[in-house]
């Protein structure tokens, strides 16, 4: 059926991976993705951290050079914009009006920054940190000895804190919540992010929120609710992000909390797929619906949805995990911590810049956050598959190998 059309609307980590495996499935026909930044699909993470700090370029960071596509016959359309989609007479209409018709469509929308209202919020050197636009004009005001304040302490403000600090800025980070992290870690997982960013020279102030930003033209201060001023060269706000739903929602596709989609990507209209943080969907390894912002989970998904696309049905069920650079430490993350009512921790979390905190709940094994602790890692996320209850007292047993702790 060579007549046939599948439209990825989202330049992201899934439909990276969407289109080829479309192909490695045997789709013959046109593929086309649709992507509303001027640039190809590439990887997000290094925003906050290389790309930032100039040690890579936009070349470096492209989840698959120009050639691919041309070569896997996949048509992308850059800079351009869906407006909306008409289930009915299966076309999608770009802003420009022009209708695209499809067979199959796959939403792999992404997410949006979380925006706050606040007075000053529109000043040159104020940014939200989401696309790689947001980065090349962040790079006009940054510079050795400036001062920047980033609001909000989770990992896009931490690493956009190590990042500034590479640069030689002066930092400050603006947390409301008592601990930085605190959706996501433990508490002592917290205190030791906090003690290494002020030992890299960051300034981290909790329990406080921005109340607004001033300056003319550009911003030169920020007043905090309780009424501190922090001189400002540069604002980065950072305090979450939202599915980008409204595509979905709008062509009557059923939303909570995401594209819900089913164990195949499939949403409530079977001639339509979703991938990525865009999608709430059921985990049988956490027996709940999740919507994960994760590049592992966008790629696995759009794995998925592409075989579904392909009359393939092969169920979604992977183990969530993450990462996060700062400075000279890799934190990998394996499963998810809500919910847990232990922490063990394995390492010399207090003084030195490796450890691993597993986290139980009931007595079994539910994630772990392991620092510069590659093989912990690894051997945790494979005890994670089988709902193992380590030995407390073995698992936080350094001298121990860790293989033998978490053994089935």
């Amino acid at each position: 059926m060579k007549d046939r059309h599948c439209i990825i609307i989202g330049g992201s980590h899934a439909a990276a991976q969407l289109a080829p495996s479309l192909r490695q499935n045997g789709w013959d026909s046109d593929i086309t993705i649709i992507g509303a930044e001027p640039v190809l699909p590439y990887h997000r993470p290094p925003l906050s951290k290389t790309y930032l700090s100039g040690d890579k370029n936009i070349h470096d960071i492209l989840i698959r050079p120009h050639s691919f596509y041309t070569d896997n016959d996949i048509h992308t359309m850059l800079g351009d914009r869906a407006e909306s989609i008409d289930r009915k007479r299966k076309v999608v209409v770009m802003a420009d009006g022009a209708e695209i018709p499809y067979t199959k469509l796959a939403l792999t929308t992404g997410s949006h920054v979380r925006k706050i209202g606040l007075p000053g919020v529109d000043l040159g050197g104020v940014f939200y940190l989401r696309e790689l636009d947001d980065v090349d004009r962040i790079r006009h005001y940054v510079g050795r000895g400036k001062k920047a304040v980033i609001v909000g302490g989770g990992y896009i403000g931490l690493e956009t804190a190590a990042a500034l600090r590479k640069l030689g800025m002066d930092v400050t980070v603006l947390e409301a919540l008592p601990r930085v992290l605190q959706r996501v870690t433990a508490p002592e997982v917290s205190a030791f992010y906090t003690r290494i960013h002020r030992e890299e020279g960051v300034d981290i102030v909790t329990d406080t929120a921005i109340g607004s930003i001033q300056g003319n033209g550009d911003v030169n201060a920020v007043t905090c609710q309780d009424g501190t001023v922090l001189d400002a060269d540069l604002v980065i706000i950072g305090i979450g992000i939202l599915p980008a739903t409204e595509l979905a929602g709008n062509a009557g596709l059923e939303v909570d909390n995401g594209i819900v989609v089913d164990e195949f990507a499939r949403t409530s209209d079977h001639d339509i797929v979703a991938a990525g943080d865009c999608t709430y969907h059921y985990n049988p390894i956490y027996d709940r619906h999740l919507r994960l912002e994760s590049v592992q989970n966008a790629v696995d998904q759009a794995k998925v949805a592409a075989a579904t696309l392909c009359g393939k049905l092969e169920p979604y069920s992977a183990l969530p995990w993450f990462w996060s650079d700062q400075y000279d430490l890799k934190l990998q993350i394996a499963g998810l911590s809500q919910g847990f009512d232990q922490v063990i921790i394995r390492g010399d979390i207090e003084t030195s810049r490796s450890f691993a905190a597993f986290y139980l709940r009931e007595g079994k094994l539910i994630a772990v956050d392991a620092v510069n602790r590659p093989k912990e890692f690894m051997i945790s996320k494979r005890a994670l598959m089988h709902h193992f209850s380590p030995d407390p007292v073995k698992l936080a047993d350094d001298s121990l190998k860790i293989q033998d702790v978490l053994k089935p």
